[in-house]
């Protein structure tokens, strides 16, 4: 173990196994103790109160002891202390100073460029690298329409924004004249709206996506049930295609499984190429661990680097962050990467990972962009029966995500009462059961806003 709080993480973890304690007591006298100090066999934690030290010394005594015994191999002798108790901690601000640099020196190098050279191949992505080789090294004035689109499909953090960046890299690298746009879709469709919003000329929205040589879209699901956007798209994708202009596109999944895209759309992105990426297997988590060890000049050992490819299986951020984070443990712990170093960094790494919690705000505006209306309008008294569909949806995907009380639904869309939040949920449930199209609308919004809570 390389501190203490890891200790005590392992005592907690056999308490809860061993000692037969409700959920209840865990949470409310053992996991509310603090690890304050290890001197010799003399455990010391620190509690909020009298009352709490009381119970926990007459009741979990012998079994943190336990704890502690099964964890380290020796007897402890165990000091509760209140919060008033604790014993102020010596600084040494020279040595702080120098943790924070080493902290920082740590990081230096973390980032590299995304090109062809630092991509992991592997079974679960060779095609599409293939693929995004050969489109980023072919001779745009020979025509040739095999990798023309080229789509590429898979779950979020397995390397396709990696790949889409190495062919502008790479296509940089051999004409710096190029004009390479390079965008997601949601800014593509963000840049729309505005553009009309704000009643602009659309020509510098024309020239900037008609006139490109390539045409680099990530995340092209998120155009899925706009009008606007995917009839814009549509005729920037037709200009292009037919000068032989090259286009690359990226999905969470393939053509055919993105629901409300138009039929005219999907036929054109199915039209060239498509290639999918899947999770890494064991060997290539491995190589990517390795890989940026090296970059960060950290010596991992064998036993570590599959602990880390062990766990952490269906995202290369992830593995590439659990490298970075064991870096900078080594500098401040002052001592090689171990496997108590590794669950460190993995728990926090899954806690982090978490996804960003999905508001109500976003959820209204996603509704109000693919029904062509305003976040007010869907909040308003408005009754058009266009801003009253959209209503309808947004209230029964705000309570499908969040599962927020109908009351609480109300007040987020201008003070509604409970009866208008039921009759609008139970009418979009109903109205699903009977309308295929309005069904695959409304699971593609919550796909696609929980997709985006994610990133």
């Amino acid at each position: 173990m390389n501190s203490f709080a890891e200790v005590f993480e392992q005592v907690k973890k056999y308490c809860i196994e061993v000692g037969n304690i409700g959920d209840v007591a865990i949470n409310l006298w053992i996991n509310t103790l603090i690890p304050v100090s290890l001197d010799g066999t003399k455990a010391v934690l620190q509690c909020n109160s009298e009352f709490q030290k009381g119970v926990v010394l007459n009741n979990f005594k012998s079994l943190l002891q336990e704890g502690f015994r099964n964890t380290l191999g020796f007897d402890v002798e165990l000091e509760i202390i209140i919060e008033s108790q604790k014993p102020a901690e010596k600084v040494d601000i020279q040595e702080l100073e120098k943790k924070h640099a080493q902290l920082e020196k740590s990081f230096e190098g973390a980032e590299y460029d995304y090109t062809f050279d630092t991509f992991i191949v592997g079974k679960s992505n060779e095609f599409a690298y293939a693929a995004c080789t050969a489109v980023a090294k072919h001779d745009r004035n020979k025509a040739s329409d095999t990798y023309n689109p080229l789509f590429i499909y898979g779950p979020s953090g397995l390397g396709k924004t990696h790949l889409m960046t190495a062919i502008a890299n790479e296509m940089r690298r051999n004409d710096p004249n190029l004009n390479i746009v390079y965008v997601t879709g949601e800014t593509f469709a963000n840049e729309l709206i505005e553009a009309i919003q704000k009643k602009q000329d659309t020509s510098l929205f024309h020239d900037k996506y008609r006139n490109a040589d390539v045409l680099l879209v990530d995340d092209v699901q998120f155009i899925a049930g706009k009008d606007s956007t995917q009839e814009e798209f549509f005729h920037t994708f037709n200009k292009l295609h037919s000068e032989g202009k090259q286009i690359v596109l990226t999905s969470d999944r393939p053509p055919k499984d993105i629901k409300i895209l138009e039929d005219r759309i999907r036929s054109r992105f199915e039209s060239g190429l498509i290639a999918d990426i899947s999770t890494p297997d064991f060997e290539t988590r491995i190589a990517i661990i390795r890989r940026k060890a090296e970059l960060l000049d950290l010596n991992l050992p064998d036993e570590v680097a599959e602990f880390i490819a062990n766990r952490l299986k269906t995202n290369i951020r992830q593995l590439e962050g659990a490298v970075k984070k064991l870096k900078a443990l080594k500098h401040l712990a002052g001592s090689q990467p171990s496997i108590a170093m590794a669950q460190s960094v993995i728990r926090d790494i899954l806690t982090d990972d978490q996804p960003i919690p999905i508001t109500v705000e976003k959820i209204i505006a996603e509704v109000a962009n693919v029904y062509g209306v305003s976040p007010d309008d869907i909040r308003s008294n408005k009754r058009s029966s266009q801003i009253s569909n959209a209503r309808k949806v947004a209230i029964y995907v705000v309570r499908e995500i969040t599962q927020m009380p109908l009351a609480s639904i109300g007040m987020e869309f201008g003070g509604r009462d409970h009866s208008t939040i039921v009759y609008a949920v139970n009418s979009i449930s109903q109205s699903i059961q009977k309308d295929s199209s309005l069904k695959e609308l409304v699971e593609t919004l919550i796909k696609n806003i929980r997709e985006r809570g994610k990133n």
